[in-house]
């Protein structure tokens, strides 16, 4: 664990180290030209396009994982990291400025998108899955629509019968009042992705203190359905962790590509003008 964390400390600290070296070598060179009085925004626009191809072909990595291109942890290294690069690229071409014109705008609001869709992503694939190992077993993303379905049906049978072995409403009762809705769709996305459980909290203090209105056999049903509540919640977590992880990926992929059409266009366009008709 010790080592594995040593490599995972140098891997990064070596790639931030090239990051800010490009960066500053890409200052060096754009202060240079400014001082000389050459224009080096065609270098820095092409520079972008590259970088933004070669971190498109990431995604064709991930949609094709059998090709032998090495693996897939380095290829999101290197897209990490490229993409800090581009960012660097991008404040130079731009100067730093909001953009003034509306093919200008064009360019500068996905490519705000596409950074700030990527750091998200790259904040959830980090953190999430982690925290998914504290919120029972894994479970397929397909498969949690039928164990919900399953836990429902447990917790539904339970109040049922609550009625008719306790001789008492009072499980029934809290059951349709507080318990039916919440087990039959997902709940407290939000919730569980800012790592709050001030919900589930609620609601065992809500079913524990319903233990003073029932027999032995009333306790039991609580403890039951507590544990189901639980389960329940664990089952939320997993749905809503893995529809994240889904989630972003259909925001950031598709941006990327419109971004790489729109650099495209750009570059046409400045090569057009800057010859200008003969």
């Amino acid at each position: 664990m010790a080592a594995s964390l040593t490599r995972f400390t140098r891997r990064r600290a070596r790639n931030t180290a090239l990051v800010v070296g490009a960066t500053l070598l890409l200052v060096a060179i754009t202060h240079l030209a400014e001082t000389t009085l050459h224009d080096i925004r065609f270098v820095t626009g092409w520079t972008l396009f590259g970088l933004i191809v070669g971190l498109a072909l990431f995604d064709l990595r991930r949609r094709i994982p059998v090709l032998p291109l090495g693996s897939a942890s380095d290829w999101e290294q290197v897209h990490i990291y490229g993409g800090w690069c581009a960012v660097a690229v991008f404040l130079t071409h731009t100067g730093a400025g909001l953009p003034d014109g509306p093919l200008e705008i064009a360019l500068w609001i996905p490519f705000v998108a596409v950074t700030i869709s990527g750091t998200v992503g790259i904040w959830l694939s980090r953190v999430l899955p982690k925290r998914m190992r504290d919120h029972g077993a894994r479970e397929l993303y397909d498969r949690i629509a039928t164990r919900r379905a399953e836990i429902a049906a447990e917790a539904q049978a339970l109040a049922i019968s609550s009625a008719r072995d306790t001789g008492s409403v009072t499980i029934a009762d809290y059951y349709q009042k507080e318990l039916s809705a919440y087990f039959q769709r997902p709940r407290n996305a939000l919730a569980h992705l800012t790592g709050y459980q001030g919900h589930l909290r609620l609601q065992q203090q809500q079913i524990q203190s319903l233990h003073r209105y029932v027999d032995a056999r009333g306790h039991k049903i609580l403890n039951r359905l507590s544990e189901l509540v639980e389960i329940k919640d664990d089952l939320d977590y997993q749905f809503a962790a893995q529809s994240a992880l889904r989630l972003w990926l259909f925001v950031h992929v598709p941006l990327a590509y419109g971004l790489l059409i729109l650099i495209a266009v750009h570059a046409v366009l400045a090569h057009a003008f800057e010859v200008g008709p003969s």
